[in-house]
């Protein structure tokens, strides 16, 4: 009885680590695309938009329509 205990409370565990993972996975692609595209913006553009952690965070997140809010954010002269 308790090692079925322990198979089941395995399996949620690896699942539960699975998720986490999935996730990071996608919070790191939706802010490596943001910041492609916010290091394009400014090297084409000359925007000038600083890569701080609030941004990063913002692009994490949004991805790239993160990165556009970032720079509308910057064209309407929101410091971040």
């Amino acid at each position: 009885m308790i090692e079925l205990g322990l198979i089941i409370l395995l399996i949620v565990i690896v699942f539960g680590a699975f998720l986490i993972l999935k996730s990071i996975k996608n919070f790191i692609i939706n802010a490596v695309v943001g910041l492609v595209i916010l290091f394009i913006a400014n090297s084409i553009a000359g925007m000038g938009i600083g890569y701080s952690w609030l941004v990063i965070l913002i692009c994490g997140i949004g991805g790239v329509l993160g990165a556009f809010l970032v720079i509308l954010l910057h064209f309407l002269r929101f410091g971040l």
